[in-house]
């Protein structure tokens, strides 16, 4: 039995037509492949998840609204060609950004071999031929060429996030820093905080605050 046979039937039809739903709500445009593909990625992340302990969410119902339609709400804030997610953990957003928007490059970054090793397979799984995956703490990657975005996800304070990811983002380019609640304690500490567009974001299906904290290298 193939590889590629093994990935589509972790594709639970059920699971799909709740993605379905669920993006109805936001301004993505996705085709039956792509719904085909982010339930699939469900399925990888409830199989892997029983043995490596990916994410805390264990029910793939809830999977579609934490991680899927959770990182899928930042795609209308997307600027450039190029993105690098930085401690990606299970792979997000990272993963379901790269199947929403195939026209971009994107760079998963993360320091957990356990979590990289399950990436790599989704992305050769899911076929993401513009993904790339590389285990380095962000501080210390030294990347060719600088990104036009840098996202992350509930990873670190936002002064310490950004003292440790700066040097990745080219001049023109952008910062997406996502956080639950607002971080009003953060924002006290962080030196730019006056430059950060702040987005509350709407997830389908989630009873919980998201923001989205944006800063622009331009300005």
């Amino acid at each position: 039995m193939t590889a590629a046979v093994n990935a589509a039937r972790l594709a639970d039809p059920a699971i799909e037509a709740e993605i379905a739903q669920g993006i109805e709500a936001l301004p993505v445009q996705l085709d039956t492949g792509q719904l085909h593909q982010l339930a699939t990625l469900v399925g990888l992340l409830a199989k892997w998840n029983r043995v490596y302990n990916l994410t805390a969410v264990r029910d793939p119902h809830e999977m579609v609204v934490r991680h899927i339609l959770d990182s899928l709400v930042v795609v209308p804030y997307l600027r450039g060609d190029r993105l690098l997610d930085v401690g990606t953990g299970a792979g997000l957003p990272g993963l379901p950004l790269a199947i929403a928007c195939p026209q971009l490059d994107i760079t998963l970054l993360d320091s957990s071999d356990k979590k990289l090793r399950f990436i790599r397979q989704a992305v050769a799984e899911l076929k993401l031929e513009r993904v790339a995956v590389v285990h380095s703490r962000m501080q210390a990657y030294q990347p060719t060429q600088a990104f036009d975005m840098v996202i992350s996800r509930a990873v670190s304070s936002l002064a310490e996030l950004y003292r440790m990811t700066r040097h990745l983002v080219s001049d023109k380019g952008r910062f997406l820093f996502m956080k639950g609640t607002r971080p009003d304690t953060e924002l006290d500490d962080f030196e730019h905080a006056g430059r950060l567009q702040i987005e509350r974001l709407q997830v389908p299906g989630l009873d919980a605050e998201r923001h989205l904290l944006i800063l622009d290298n331009s300005q």
